[in-house]
């Protein structure tokens, strides 16, 4: 039994690479799962575009993920989280000729130096998504204590969306640094940047819109591993879950693969609340609904998927798959662990 992700090979590399094309310098992210495709599938694919597009440098999310992509790709690797003494100083690739460190505070970029000597480093500025970040009001002194260091630039981790250029060019008329590395900047945004600091190089990390931005690529599916006719009053499940009649399936896929976990929902908007409000009734109630579509139709979970498989309900009167047959699953991309990955 399988969870499957299917990736259109053809579609989603010509994704990238228009997406190289209009995003000049682009630095790939490749972090977490993957984006569901893997570290290993990732870093390989960034290692082809260092030859075919150019891409000089990827940037991971932890040291931990660096040695995958250090043994990986022949660029530079920089690292997203902010080095920290009392979690990081002994690690075996410290000081790895390739590796990138991102530095937010003075005595911090001290002990790197005392390490490490000339560290590449990457100074990022506190932003308005107030993460990480030296204030711009400290920045001078950080950039004057540099000198045991090689800056490659500055960088800014913006909030989702677009809107930024006014906050990026209040950093950039502060400090005399020409290269900058931004988040959610947009290819118009950082024409308007370019236009505005010809003498400057601007370049975008980019993660999710590079690897998940063309949805059409990619779909997941589950094997139907079971199926079988139940009748009203039938139980099934840990729980004991009374059913009504229709068709029993069990489908591969759960809580191991990612099927069914949701990140905390923002609600920001009216719709969301009324759709978090409806799915919060509904399971209330003892109906879950499924992220599994069978025949193009909704399905409901008997209870909570299990760790490898799940079980879901056909009502009566629809014809049911045969065992063997795939069936597509929404799931979050960031929450993938497929069992298999096939480039078609």
């Amino acid at each position: 039994m399988a969870l499957t992700l299917h990736v259109d090979a053809a579609r989603w590399r010509a994704y990238l690479s228009a997406t190289l094309a209009a995003n000049p310098g682009l630095i790939p992210v490749v972090k977490g799962n993957g984006y569901g495709f893997g570290l290993d599938l990732l870093v390989a694919e960034c290692a082809r575009l260092h030859g075919s597009a150019g891409v000089g440098m990827i940037a991971v999310g932890t040291y931990a993920e660096a040695p995958v992509a250090l043994a990986a790709f022949p660029g530079d690797v920089l690292v997203m989280e902010p080095y920290r003494p009392v979690i990081h100083d002994a690690l075996p690739h410290l000081g790895d000729g390739a590796l990138v460190h991102t530095i937010t505070n003075g005595p911090d970029l001290d002990d790197l130096a005392g390490r490490v000597g000339r560290a590449r480093v990457v100074v990022e500025g506190l932003s308005s998504m107030n993460r990480h970040g030296i204030p711009a009001e400290w920045m001078q002194p950080a950039l004057d204590a540099l000198a045991p260091c090689d800056l490659l630039g500055l960088s800014l981790h913006l909030p989702l969306g677009s809107g930024h250029v006014a906050e990026v060019r209040r950093w950039v008329d502060q400090f005399a640094v020409r290269e900058w590395q931004l988040s959610h900047v947009t290819p118009a945004e950082q024409a308007e940047l370019r236009a505005a600091y010809p003498d400057h190089t601007f370049r975008v990390r980019m993660g999710t819109q590079l690897w998940l931005g063309d949805s059409q690529a990619c779909r997941v599916t589950g094997h139907v591993l079971d199926v079988r006719h139940v009748s009203t009053g039938d139980r099934a499940g840990y729980r004991g879950k009374r059913l009504r009649a229709g068709w029993l399936l069990v489908v591969s896929g759960g809580t191991a693969q990612g099927v069914a976990l949701e990140a905390p929902s923002g609600a920001d908007t009216m719709r969301h609340r009324a759709v978090a409000f409806a799915e919060g009734a509904l399971e209330a109630a003892g109906r879950i609904r499924s992220p599994f579509r069978v025949g193009g139709h909704t399905t409901w979970f008997v209870e909570p998927p299990h760790m490898q498989v799940s079980l879901i309900m056909l009502p009566e009167g629809s014809t049911p798959p045969e065992v063997g047959a795939e069936v597509d699953v929404r799931v979050r991309n960031t929450t993938l662990h497929a069992d298999l990955i096939v480039l078609e």
